[in-house]
């Protein structure tokens, strides 16, 4: 027996009076699959002409060996992948279709120019999801696109959602799978408006021409995202979270929690159970905001463990989906999926490792001091080794090893990219 198989029996056994089996836990945690998005990779470039961002967001920094094409976006994907245990998925932007050199405007973009996507999904024995691209175009300059008051400019961008949507179905179809469907849009001012309400009556008849077109069957979870502010809409987004949680209430849909859209004091943790009382399913896009929507590569701390901790205890790991979303110019792009992945799949297994029952039987008793000592104590129990034995069974590294790995592929590929 090795050393961590060692750990591991004796972790397994501490676990186990506590009424916590480990063993099914690991099981769980391998079923669970994170969305790792494809715009870390690029800096959020895409294929379609884009040279800079828009749309109230902005990736900073110039590290060197950024993806320039697809086939390089999708080698650094597939080595990150390598370091990182457990069930994976690859989120994709509309922005990240491949014309074979032809332009194609977003309103008309169709499921051939995702063709190499699915393929490289099979072989990776991945899912994809999917996202309409709202920003970095032409139509997008104003800081308006699906409420905008000019209906030409809005008409293409409902085309565009419509398509997306189609698209999403098409790579569902194919992959037999699931695909979520989300959508983001920029629309906002940078000063004070004098009209609230124009733009969001805009946006809700938008919302409703994209959502009006009933898919073939239910393997496209679509969901809407709410944003705090961006820069150029500091003081009013028409798609707030009001008004997406109304418009995914009243649908039926999905919404999405992006954990860098909120106020810094906000908990998102908290927003879970009241939201799933009244919507069948959430998105949480993981993300680290520091002081504003920041967007830093995520890191296991409170705000996550909260997050997972909420997925466990409700036991809606089914309803809540698991989605990476930050993108850091300033270091390497692959050493940024790998510590966001695996921070998340840490907080996961720590949640799930947590002895939520005896809390709740102090809780129902009154103890509170109890309740409150369990989950002290809890942060001294040997989660590292059942940690190790994860990642050594799902045969990705242990501890900081991956990092050599990452130099020596940036070394190899990335230092020869311009």
């Amino acid at each position: 027996m090795s050393r961590t198989e060692q750990e591991y029996k004796a972790a397994r056994e501490i676990y186990a009076e506590l009424g916590i089996d480990t063993d099914q836990v690991l099981k769980t945690l391998s079923s669970i699959p994170i969305s790792i998005h494809c715009w870390q990779g690029d800096d959020v470039i895409g294929f379609d002409g884009a040279t800079s961002l828009s749309g109230g967001i902005l990736a900073t920094g110039n590290y060197p060996g950024r993806a320039r094409n697809a086939e390089e976006l999708r080698a650094d994907a597939a080595f990150a992948f390598t370091q990182i245990p457990g069930k994976k998925r690859f989120n994709l932007h509309a922005m990240y279709a491949e014309t074979g050199g032809e332009k194609v405007e977003r309103s008309s973009l169709e499921p051939r120019h995702f063709n190499n996507w699915v393929a490289w999904a099979k072989e990776q024995k991945i899912g994809l999801d999917f996202n309409p691209t709202f920003m970095s175009h032409p139509l997008a300059a104003s800081g308006w696109t699906l409420a905008h008051p000019d209906n030409n400019i809005r008409s293409f961008w409902i085309e565009h959602g419509k398509a997306s949507r189609r698209i999403a179905q098409a790579i569902a179809d194919t992959l037999k799978d699931f695909v979520v469907n989300d959508l983001w849009v920029p629309d906002g001012s940078k000063d004070m408006p004098a009209d609230r309400l124009g733009p969001r009556l805009r946006l809700k008849e938008s919302l409703d021409a994209i959502y009006a077109e009933k898919m073939p069957n239910d393997r496209v979870l679509d969901c809407v995202e709410s944003k705090l502010f961006g820069i150029g809409s500091e003081s009013y987004v028409a798609g707030s979270h009001e008004f997406y949680l109304g418009y995914a209430m009243q649908k039926a849909i999905g919404l999405c929690y992006d954990m860098g859209h909120f106020h810094p004091t906000e908990s998102i943790a908290d927003k879970i159970s009241a939201t799933l009382l009244y919507v069948p399913y959430l998105i949480v896009h993981v993300s680290r905001g520091l002081h504003w929507d920041s967007d830093h590569i995520i890191i296991w701390n409170d705000a996550l463990t909260d997050v997972c901790r909420e997925i466990v205890r409700m036991h809606v790991w089914d309803r809540v989906y698991l989605a990476l979303d930050y993108f850091d110019s300033s270091v390497n792009r692959i050493s940024a999926w790998i510590i966001g992945a695996r921070s998340t799949q840490r907080a996961l297994l720590y949640a799930f490792l947590e002895p939520v029952e005896a809390m709740r039987s102090e809780e129902e008793r009154g103890d509170f001091g109890a309740r409150l000592g369990f989950i002290e104590e809890s942060r001294s129990l040997p989660f590292a080794a059942v940690w190790r034995y994860y990642c050594e069974n799902q045969d990705v590294p242990y501890g900081p090893a991956w990092i050599e790995d990452v130099k020596d592929y940036e070394k190899k590929v990335l230092s020869g990219r311009e």
